[in-house]
């Protein structure tokens, strides 16, 4: 029996993965932090939860599934936006970190490629970090439904309505709204990773002066506001491509309103994910020839 048969064989991407995660524990830690006030407020809140049910009698159906969706919506909603912020500040430091400290010249000396490493810092915002959102939003709708529906038991009220078809309808449309979102912000996390492997420090200014500067040069030189258009257009646009037209006017989606072929066969998701790759290619050679800052 050859004994080099009983050696694990080497995952760099895993471990690689890994790695950033020890890091950077506000991947997991800020949409926790985030769901825990949340339910604080929330459970505060209930106090006054069965004399608002039982006001529900005099509104329309519309108005009626409006507020009684409305406290799942806003969870998912804060710990979402959550992720994508500490996503953005991720992808600013996490180049630029490892030069910095100079914990780069130790990291090169592994048998880890330069793509290994870009490729899985990279999949922090546009995996790893949606998923954990995706889990916390999730548990926190789950805790918040079981707190109402107990405090309507304690008072004698059916929580019927809470339970007809909000688990479900409420899962696949965040977890579709989650996945749009990161593909359309693609280009986003791709430019901040390469600024991120190019700036010296001031990561932030680099990734957003140059934008803020030809939006300001075209104005001034043209009279046009095209690029601040597009800025507009990638930060907004995926409500208007994934979803149906009238998705926008309202606060509760349905899986009625999802558009996955409109949002699929839009040109601006494709040229975003086309210049994603192109800041991932253009970091990856950086990190082959960038010293430490």
């Amino acid at each position: 029996m050859n004994p080099s048969s009983n050696v694990p064989e080497p995952r760099p991407m895993y471990w690689s993965v890994r790695r950033e995660l020890w890091e950077n524990r506000s991947v997991y830690i800020a949409p926790l932090v985030v769901a825990a006030v949340y339910l604080l407020g929330f459970l505060i809140s209930t106090m006054t939860l069965p004399r608002r049910m039982n006001a529900l009698a005099v509104f329309g159906p519309v108005s009626q599934q409006m507020v009684v969706f409305m406290p799942y919506s806003i969870a998912a909603s804060m710990v979402l936006l959550t992720g994508f912020i500490v996503g953005v500040f991720y992808c600013l430091d996490a180049l630029n970190g490892e030069r910095r400290d100079r914990s780069i010249l130790f990291w090169k000396s592994l048998p880890v490629s330069d793509l290994t490493t870009v490729l899985s810092k990279a999949s922090i915002p546009f995996a790893v970090q949606p998923l954990v959102s995706f889990a916390v939003a999730l548990a926190t709708q789950l805790a918040v439904l079981l707190l109402s529906t107990l405090v309507l038991l304690v008072n004698g009220i059916n929580p019927a309505t809470l339970w007809a078809r909000l688990p479900f309808q409420m899962s696949l449309v965040m977890l579709y709204g989650l996945t749009v979102h990161v593909l359309w912000f693609a280009p986003i996390f791709g430019w901040l990773l390469l600024v991120s492997g190019w700036a010296r420090r001031a990561t932030f200014l680099w990734a957003a002066l140059p934008l803020f500067a030809i939006a300001q040069g075209e104005q001034i030189a043209f009279g046009t506001s095209h690029f601040a258009s597009m800025l507009r257009y990638r930060l907004e646009g995926a409500m208007v491509e994934a979803f149906t037209d009238h998705a926008a006017k309202v606060r509760i989606l349905r899986p009625s309103q999802l558009d996955p072929v409109g949002f699929l066969s839009s040109p601006g998701l494709w040229i975003g994910l086309v210049f994603a790759a192109a800041c991932l290619a253009a970091a990856v050679r950086l990190r082959r020839s960038r010293e430490p800052a």
